[in-house]
């Protein structure tokens, strides 16, 4: 079966590649028929794929004699033409082919006629002498009949550029040449908008002409002519060689792309004249590229500032109130445009003497601020009069010299159309032209001061088609054949084809327009600005056009594409040579709003070309419009202040690109060019090598994934060096926020920022050391005044040695070091001018500022590293601390010198801040100690919450890999966590058998607990702050490395931690997930990962109100607000070892019904009974697998918990119906019950006669605590629309107290006499944090110690300024143990969840008499036990989507749970809900659920596509059931976890200890989600993929896994069995079938596995 499979998708795979090698030769209407050309006719199933296409009939055989020269091959001439049917007529017979190697690393060759055509004057084409190092037979090899091509990599003959697919044609006008491609890796051809950087090969073709049109995102072809391309040289990158291709020639044409990989050439007119690039990287060929057609012109210093400019201001007045209130702002802002709107009439060479009256004087009033100025020309000029009937000089001046185009018939000046009016066009590529051009813009330059110029229309653009006229019917202007150019007319938006320029007929030169414009502007800006650099900004361009000017992306539109868009867009004019290139931030066209204009302010800060433009008619978008105090002014001026602190280096990349052709804007697979991963990327770009940006480009989008490549990166923002690298990441970047990295390796120069760079340039260099992963970093600095041409200027070049000294020196043109040298050292004492921050791992990020540097010297620096700030401990969490309040507490405050880069405390605590052992006891079961508080420190810093000032210790070894560790007040009675945990009858006594030793530390007071195998400390609070007040606890403790996983709940970023001074807070609330929210439930227990690859786990049994901090020492503090500390330490060794130890310590997870495991659907928001009826029916027809529905709140009465609404009242029949067909159904409870009603409510009336409600202490009163839940009153019209807090309808309620024996048998009653009349199988419990809609209690007035609803610390929880009572009880509540003792609210509010969940339990099994499920949203340590979780209220998001993964994998440390797939709230995107509802088919507990108000997203509520995938990615699940099954009973049996993050089972891999967004199933199966391609790691086993069972042959590396959109990942680990089942619609039908097993076998042949399995549901006893 193996082999048929295989054999069948090979011979796929060879009609694909034929059928993809097809070269159209039909390009009319199918009447004309393709058998009269002699080609092949062969419809197939695509339309985008030729169906006639050539055969081997076409083209040209070559019959004479090699020339025998060994650098060159030539053909003279190739016979005769192959007989056949001419496509467009007037085919050339006899044409002759020439190459040579031009360089090492350059091929030229030629196929040309015996008669002259068209070729292009460039400056730098040339025949070149040929190297004779490089014989081109090295590289070329030619075929004779039919002649073709063949270009090889002369190292190792790799075939790079192969004609022989299919025939050459060459005809007058119209010449073809198809070539096959190594991979389908293709970068460039322009000008377009082309949506990613690399290209589709999918029969895409596009028109290469210029031409003035919107970058709208289509296949047009756009302002430039380039038809350059770049190949990488192996689809994967292996070893990232690449090579580019580059046509001379600027006719019209065409290239289509095809997925043989090939490519073809159209086009209209001229030669072939082919120069092929080999380059080792992807930098190399575009550097060769550059030393043929002219390497970037250098640009001035200050044209890297930003530059902000208009179409139609109006009036001077209105630019300089323009430029006033962005000079108020403070922002970076250098350059100021007038568009043509300053001209009068928009003619050339003139200013509006009314509304710019006062423009000559412009510049200087710019210049008095240090700015600049630039204006705009266009090329065409006005045949009018001027105002008052004034002579237009400018255009008679032109017609006397002769200076227009003409037309066909060489005497007539063309005449079009353009912003002026009637106009004639300037001929270029006369001299005539350029000596008038260059005459005007000297003349018109004495007149208007100005900086530099903007040149624009330049395709050439003409409002008219052709001229006034029209154009002649010829074949100039209609040729046989027309590229797919916009409009499908030659002279559309130009001129006529048949025209006269000096070059020739405008059909040859048309292209070059813009090119020729160039040359010519830069002849009259050297006219005027002789030696001092300027600047030029061209619309239209070719190939060469960078050696004097930069561009722009053209008239782009404010619109979240366009911005996206622009990427590849600056990355491709990279390819071609223009480096100083970037888009009109914030868009031409249209209103932006405030977000993109924000966002686009963010990027187009990193834009070499940095200009925000708009648009005549729309609204102002430069940044001090938003206002001054705009998110978007502040997030700009940050951006800006970034790069103008970065300009120096900006300003070597160009210097760089200047002399050598290196890329500016750079993207990742340039540098990173062997990683496969890269070669899609094109919404990150680098600067040069060492800057990696990040931009935010959709709307609403706060957390994005991006790929890091694999380097060592360090965060710019706050230098914490990243620990991935070669993955994707999931950045947090709000609204004022971008990604910016600085990588590993680098030095990079910088210069304090100012408003300008007039004034930034005056101000003391420095230097940013980021060193790698050798602890070395190299770096280099072009340094010159800024402005003029041809000075003698300095590159200095610097390294960093690993014993840290930084030497840089300065060299010359001569390339020889000065002798002078410098030696500065910075000593232990850190001088003013100086900061050093130290990053994890030991590695650092050196800041060197107000560096005073002489060029021609030398200078060496040597520092020393500064670890003290990581190892402060905070004595001041709260905010606003000041020294004055931090030393009234007794600590220490001092300013941190990492302070700018990272989170470093401030006010932190003395040394000996804390307790002091005072007598200790040692036994061989434990250490029993008393300590007392160090009272050289005052008492309290926390009023209404006195310190304890004698403790107790115990230390309790309770087995060979357990210890447990208390700290009480001995003398008062303190609150303990009523939660019953599983301790061994005897301890541990047998100290050999211990995997731990203990040691106690004094002043200040400590526990050690080491691992004795390796001597890690893997607990160490032997740190000063320990402190143990009334209602404060705080206790701090090194860590054993920076792997640390778990504490919750609330939303992770990622699965590790983050260590950079970062606080969680934890107390159950009503809150749905969100960044550093405290939301359902707590769990204060984490994991830690040892460096040894040894894990431990540490439980802090407490549920009091609390947060603890994470910080880069690596260390840990906890603070809790109450209760005492009561720590269980669980030694593993092995990640899953430490989930066993800690199960078995809390409970194991309870083990759940076979049916709940099956696919289950609800949502909030039934309208009635006949919903919930049409969806079952729906989901049936679909034969989609299903088990279990549910019912939300609405199928109550009120909302009113056992009473079923009058529009539900067929759902007890509509159950029973289903259940009789094999489904599940679960009702939902919450705890509160209403109070306020007008007739009898027996749960209420029956819970006020066994007292089950939380009431108040005695001594305060003997009332109910009444909140406010979703109970409505009685007899009320509901209006939704009012907000929760004000909404008046709704009902007391009073909360069940379910510690108390009494709550639990109501809480059965009411259950069971449900039961009687609604037949359920489930139970699911919500709002039981408890929440409640109303603050404290009705009313808000909370009775009893004020300090306990506002107690003096507060952890940084969600809402914390409203006090813990925020959206639930009072504090000052009481609540009653199951022993009778009365607690406070405040110690056991955050266990309500739990003490409803086991009641809950107990009654589903009473009143069922089965096992069913339980769900809980609220949850603490041992919940598991009894019941599942789901992860609240999430959004409809790709965000939640992944972190989802991150959630599911902490929960796994002691329940089963899962996601509302699709999302909660909002409503759900089509392919997030598809993938969602693949990766939910993998969850423990897999339902979609979705909230009141968003539409449907069951999988019926979408097509046929939707429903068809997810029935199938369910089957998969339902097929591997008995295999889950087996897992949940092994989690219930031996606490193994069910989903298993990549490092449980590959610890010793430890890239797996950063992987998030993959998960296993037990050990055997791996689920890598996605969208579209996936960056997944493959650990290292042997994997099989599930949908083909083949080995994928690939292991301990990351792999771009295809993902389209019905396919998930699965991988099945060799090794393992896994049982199986053939999947039907419900359990109930797929348990009837017989089981099989899944065999994959290891590397030595061998497989285990094992099975539970019983009847489903029972109850064991």
């Amino acid at each position: 079966m193996c082999m048929l499979f295989v054999t069948s998708i090979f011979i796929i795979i060879n009609i694909i590649i034929i059928v993809y090698l097809l070269i159209t030769c039909l390009f009319t209407s199918p009447s004309l028929k393709c058998e009269q050309r002699r080609c092949c006719w062969s419809p197939v199933d695509e339309r985008h794929i030729p169906w006639c296409f050539f055969s081997i009939h076409h083209g040209y055989t070559a019959e004479s004699q090699e020339q025998p020269n060994p650098y060159g091959k030539s053909h003279t001439p190739f016979n005769q033409r192959m007989p056949s049917p001419s496509l467009f007529g007037e085919d050339i017979q006899e044409l002759s082919f020439q190459a040579e190697m031009q360089t090492n690393n350059r091929l030229r060759f030629k196929v040309i006629t015996d008669t002259q055509r068209f070729e292009v004057p460039h400056e730098h084409v040339k025949s070149v002498k040929s190297n004779p190092s490089s014989p081109v037979s090295d590289t070329v090899e030619i075929t004779h009949d039919p002649f073709a091509l063949i270009v090889r990599r002369k190292e190792n003959k790799k075939v790079l550029f192969d004609t022989r697919q299919t025939s050459l044609v060459f005809a007058d006008q119209y010449l073809q040449l198809t070539a096959t491609l190594p991979s389908s890796n293709i970068y460039g051809l322009g000008e377009h908008v082309h949506r990613h950087y690399r290209h589709d090969v999918n029969w895409r073709t596009w028109p290469i002409f210029t031409r003035d049109a919107f970058p709208n995102g289509g296949m047009d072809n756009l302002y430039g002519h380039y038809p350059f391309f770049m190949c990488m040289d192996e689809g994967n990158a292996a070893n990232g060689k690449a090579f580019g291709v580059f046509l001379m020639n600027s006719n019209a044409m065409e290239v289509t792309l095809q997925p043989a990989p090939a490519i073809t050439y159209r086009a209209i007119g001229g030669i072939f004249d082919f120069y092929i690039f080999f380059g080792d990287t992807p930098e190399q060929v575009v550097q060769e590229f550059l030393e043929l057609i002219g390497r970037p012109v250098i640009p001035p210093y200050w044209s890297l500032g930003f530059q902000i400019s208009r179409w139609d201001y109006g009036s001077l007045a209105e630019v300089k109130k323009v430029v006033e209130r962005n000079r108020a702002t403070g922002l970076p802002y250098e350059i100021q445009y007038t568009d043509i709107d300053y001209m009068e009439n928009k003619m050339d060479f003139t200013y509006d003497k009314v509304k710019f009256s006062e423009l000559p004087q412009f510049a200087e009033y710019l210049h008095e601020k240090g700015q600049k100025y630039i204006l705009i020309l266009d090329p065409a000029i006005a045949t009018r009069k001027r105002e008052g009937n004034a002579a237009y000089e400018s255009y008679d001046r032109g017609t006397a010299q002769g200076a227009w185009v003409y037309e066909s018939d060489g005497t007539s000046p063309l005449l079009g159309e353009v912003w002026p009016g009637e106009t004639v066009f300037p001929d270029y590529t006369s001299e005539n032209c350029i000596q008038w051009w260059v005459d005007e813009y000297v003349r018109f330059s004495k007149e208007i001061k100005h900086d530099a110029l903007w040149i624009d229309m330049n395709e050439v653009a003409n409002f008219k088609k052709g001229s006034t006229k029209g154009c002649q019917a010829n074949n100039l202007n209609y040729p046989p054949y027309t590229p797919k150019i916009l409009d499908g007319v030659m002279y559309s938006k130009t001129l006529c084809m048949d025209a006269k320029q000096a070059w020739g007929s405008h059909y040859d030169v048309h292209s070059l327009y813009g090119y020729s414009m160039v040359l010519a502007t830069e002849k009259a800006l050297q006219q005027v600005f002789g030696e001092n650099r300027t600047l030029m900004l061209t619309r239209s361009s070719f190939p060469g056009v960078g050696k004097y000017s930069g561009h722009w992306l053209g008239d782009n539109a404010a619109n979240w594409n366009d911005i996206k868009w622009a990427i590849p867009g600056m990355l491709e004019f990279g390819l071609f040579g223009i480096p100083y290139i970037g888009a009109d931030i914030c868009g031409f066209f249209d209103n932006s709003s405030e977000e993109l204009c924000r966002r686009w302010m963010q990027v187009g800060a990193f834009y070499p070309f940095s200009r925000n433009h708009n648009a005549q008619g729309y609204e102002d978008q430069d940044p001090a419009f938003y206002g001054p105090d705009s998110l978007l002014v502040k997030s700009a001026k940050h951006y800006l202040i970034i790069r103008y602190t970065l300009l120096p280096y900006l300003y070597t990349l160009f210097y760089k690109a200047h002399t050598t052709g290196e890329t500016v804007v750079r993207p990742v697979m340039h540098e990173f060019y062997t990683d496969p991963n890269t070669l899609t990327i094109d919404r990150q770009f680098l600067w040069g090598k060492h800057l990696l940006i990040t931009p935010v480009l959709d709307p609403g989008v706060t957390k994005l994934t991006a790929y890091i490549p694999d380097a060592l990166w360090y965060n710019y923002e706050t230098m914490e060096q990243l620990t991935i690298r070669k993955t994707s990441v999931q950045m947090d970047l709000p609204g004022d926020t971008m990604g910016l990295h600085i990588r590993g390796g680098a030095i990079l120069p910088t210069q304090r920022p100012d408003v300008t760079t007039t004034y930034s340039r005056r101000h003391p260099m420095g230097l940013i050391v980021a060193l790698d992963d050798n602890n070395q970093a190299a770096g280099e600095l072009f340094w010159d005044d800024g402005d003029s041409r041809g000075t003698v200027a300095c590159l200095i070049t610097g390294f960093v040695h690993p014993s840290r000294f930084l030497c840089f020196a300065c060299l010359l043109d001569s390339n020889k070091t000065l002798r002078q040298s410098v030696v500065l050292r910075i000593a232990t004492t850190i001088q003013s001018n100086y900061f050093i921050v130290p990053t994890l791992h030991h590695t650092q990020v050196l800041f060197l500022r107000n560096l005073n540097l002489t060029l021609g010297e030398t200078y060496l620096v040597e520092w020393k590293v500064l670890p003290e700030d990581y190892h402060r401990f905070d004595c001041y969490p709260e905010n606003n601390a000041d020294e004055a309040k931090c030393t009234a507490r007794g600590c220490i405050w001092k300013v941190s010198v990492t302070s700018e880069i990272a989170r470093v405390p401030w006010c932190f605590y003395p040394e000996d801040y804390g307790y002091r052992v005072t007598t200790i006891r040692e036994t061989m079961a434990g250490i029993t100690l008393d300590i007392s508080r160090n009272k050289k420190y005052r008492s309290s810093a926390y009023p209404g919450s006195p310190n304890i000032d004698t403790l107790r210790v115990e230390v309790y070894y309770h087995s060979s890999d357990m210890l447990q560790f208390k700290i009480w007040d001995p003398a008062t009675e303190r609150y303990e966590v009523p939660v019953p945990l599983s301790v061994p009858d005897a301890p541990e006594t047998d100290e050999n058998k211990r995997l731990y030793k203990v040691v106690v530390t004094n002043n200040p007071f400590g526990i050690q607990v080491i691992r004795k195998s390796t001597g890690t400390k893997i607990w160490d609070s032997s740190v000063p702050g320990f402190t143990f007040s009334d209602l404060f606890i705080q206790i701090s403790t090194k860590l054993s490395s920076e792997f640390v996983y778990g504490f919750g709940e609330t939303e992770h970023p990622t699965y590790k931690h983050d260590l950079n001074f970062h606080t969680w807070g934890m107390f159950s609330k009503d809150q749905p997930p969100g960044y550093k929210m405290n939301c359902y439930g707590v769990h204060p227990f984490y994991m830690g990962l040892e460096n040894t690859a040894d894990a431990h786990g540490v439980l802090l049994l407490n549920s009091n109100a609390m947060d603890v901090t994470f910080q880069p020492t690596p260390a840990l503090t906890y603070r809790t607000l109450g209760g005492i500390l009561d720590f269980y330490i669980v030694l593993g060794p092995t990640p899953e070892m430490v989930v066993q130890e800690y199960t078995a310590l809390i409970g194991r997870p309870v083990l759940p019904a076979y049916w709940s495991l099956g696919f289950q659907l609800c949502r909030y928001g039934y309208a009635n009974d006949s919903e919930i009826e049409s969806l079952y029916k729906d989901m049936r027809k679909a034969g989609i697998p299903y088990d279990v529905q549910y019912a939300d709140i609405d199928y109550m009465e009120r909302q009113l918990n056992f009473v079923l609404s009058p529009k539900f009242q067929r759902l007890p029949a509509l159950v029973d119906s289903m259940r009789e067909e094999g489904m599940r159904f679960i009702f939902i409870l919450d705890p509160a019950i209403s109070g306020n009603e007008t007739r009898s409510y027996p749960a209420f009336d029956r819970g006020i006669e066994a007292d089950v409600f939380i009431k108040w202490p005695k001594n305060l009163s003997d009332d109910i605590v009444w909140g406010k839940v979703w109970p409505d009153f009685p007899n009320v019209t509901v209006d939704e629309s009012l907000d929760w807090e004000t909404q008046i309808y709704r009902s007391y309620t009073a909360f069940p107290d379910f510690f108390r024996e009494r709550t639990a048998a109501w809480w059965l009653k009411e259950i069971k006499d449900f039961y009687e009349n609604t037949t359920f199988d489930g139970l699911w419990i919500d709002m039981n944090e408890p929440a409640s809609f109303v603050h404290g209690t009705v009313g808000g007035d909370c009775l009893g110690n004020e300090l306990l609803e506002f107690p003096p610390y507060m952890p940084p929880l969600e809402s914390k300024h409203m006090g813990l009572k925020h959206k639930t009880l009072c504090m000052n509540s009481e609540q009653i143990l199951s022993n009778g003792k009365a607690v406070r609210h405040y110690d056991v509010h955050s266990l309500y969840g739990w003490s409803h969940s086991k009641p809950t339990y107990d009654a589903l099994l009473n009143v069922t008499g089965k096992r069913g499920i339980v769900v809980t949203r609220s949850t603490y340590p041992s919940s598991g036990k009894w019941v599942g979780h789901w992860l609240g209220d999430n959004a409809a998001s790709w965000d939640q989507l992944f972190k989802s993964i991150i959630d599911v994998s902490y929960s796994s440390l002691s329940l089963q749970t899962g996601a509302d797939i699709c999302g909660f709230f909002n409503p759900a995107e089509y392919e997030m809900c598809l993938r969602w509802m693949q990766l939910g088919a993998f969850y423990p507990y897999s339902r979609n659920h979705n909230g009141k108000g968003n539409p449907r997203q069951d999988p019926v509520s979408w097509d046929t596509t939707f429903a068809n995938i997810s029935r199938d990615v369910l089957n998969i699940r339902y097929t591997l059931l008995p295999y889950l099954y087996t897992l949940m009973f092994e989690a219930h049996t031996k606490g193994n976890t069910v989903i298993r993050p990549l490092l449980h089972e590959f610890v010793h891999d430890k890239v797996t200890w950063d992987i998030y967004k993959q998960f296993l199933w037990g050990p055997a199966l791996l689920i890598s989600p996605g969208a579209r391609s996936v960056n997944a790691y493959v650990p290292n086993a042997r994997w099989y993929d599930m949908h083909t069972a083949k080995d994928i042959g690939v292991r301990g590396q990351m792999v771009s896994m295809p993902t389209p959109l019905e396919h998930i990942n699965l991988h099945i680990r060799g090794g393992y069995i896994l049982p199986w089942q053939k999947p039907e619609i419900s359990t109930f039908y797929s348990r009837k079938n017989p089981l099989g097993l899944i065999v994959a076998l290891s590397d030595t042949g061998t497989a285990q596995g094992s099975l539970f399995w019983d009847d489903g549901e029972g109850i064991s006893k």
